[in-house]
């Protein structure tokens, strides 16, 4: 269970999350159900996700997981069909799938620093940055178009997209997460702008440098000190630390609540520890 920053009532809602299975998703999939909604948790990993619906129903909530690839339209479509006989229709979804690969970053943060045999710039796989776009982009494009048809029904809903500090200022090594990243932010205006006479609003969040099972590797040695990538993360935010994912979940719930948010749409909102707001100097 998460602790709830927020007391926000979202009883009868029906949240559609995808990419359940992590970290920051899974922590908000359970503040969602902890507030009362109905969720359905989406992620290739089933196991993760069916592990999550289990112990939230075993306190008490309502939630039900699903395998789900967001990169594939019928699959999607399924599982559309399969959360509507569970649980209704669509009110919220949180697009939350995404993630980098190791094919499209590269082992130097600059490239005369570039080392042989290692993978520079020019050794970047064209198949792994159309995984991380296709991922990052059409796994956000496509669950929204597959979900979204119910709150044009509704004329209301909400879209919540996962943007990265890293859309503002790409980050080294990662080039075709920080472009892709830069692409959700860019969606996200464009789809407040397309649902603005629909009732639909869609804003996202852009959470700074989390420690996950993703990144843990690059942060931190072995003994559990810090990595020279992890000193210039902390260095270069103000609060000297990372951000952790329940610190997410005031943003989501606030952005996700047609109350508290109701004029708020097409807007990015940096959960970052301070880290954008610091020039260096």
């Amino acid at each position: 269970m998460v602790n709830l920053p927020l007391n926000v009532d979202y009883t009868g809602k029906v949240v559609v999350v995808t990419g359940a299975g992590g970290l920051i998703c899974g922590a908000m999939a359970a503040a969602f159900a902890q507030s009362g909604a109905k969720v359905a948790a989406l992620d290739l990993n089933e196991d993760a996700v069916k592990k999550l619906a289990n112990e939230l129903k075993a306190e008490g909530y309502v939630c039900e997981g699903y395998k789900a690839n967001v990169l594939e339209p019928e699959a999607l479509e399924a599982v559309h069909q399969q959360v509507l006989k569970d649980l209704g229709e669509c009110d919220i979804l949180v697009n939350g799938a995404g993630g980098n690969n190791p094919r499209a970053t590269t082992d130097n943060e600059y490239q005369h620093e570039a080392k042989e045999g290692g993978k520079s710039f020019f050794d970047l796989e064209a198949s792994g940055v159309d995984f991380v776009f296709k991922l990052n982009f059409q796994g956000t494009l496509l669950p929204t178009q597959v979900f979204a048809k119910d709150m044009v029904g509704k004329k209301h809903g909400c879209i919540l997209n996962i943007s990265s500090m890293n859309a503002y200022t790409p980050l080294t090594k990662i080039p075709a997460y920080s472009a892709a990243k830069a692409g959700i932010s860019n969606f996200t205006q464009w789809l407040a702008t397309h649902f603005a006479g629909t009732g639909i609003r869609c804003n996202a969040i852009a959470p700074g440098f989390l420690v996950s099972a993703q990144n843990r590797a690059l942060l931190f040695n072995e003994d559990g000190t810090p990595t020279p990538r992890s000193n210039k993360i902390l260095n270069g935010t103000p609060t000297g630390r990372f951000v952790d994912a329940e610190e997410l979940l005031g943003a989501t719930l606030f952005l996700c609540d047609d109350k508290a948010a109701s004029a708020i749409t097409g807007v990015v909102l940096p959960v970052d520890a301070g880290f954008a707001a610091y020039s260096g100097v």
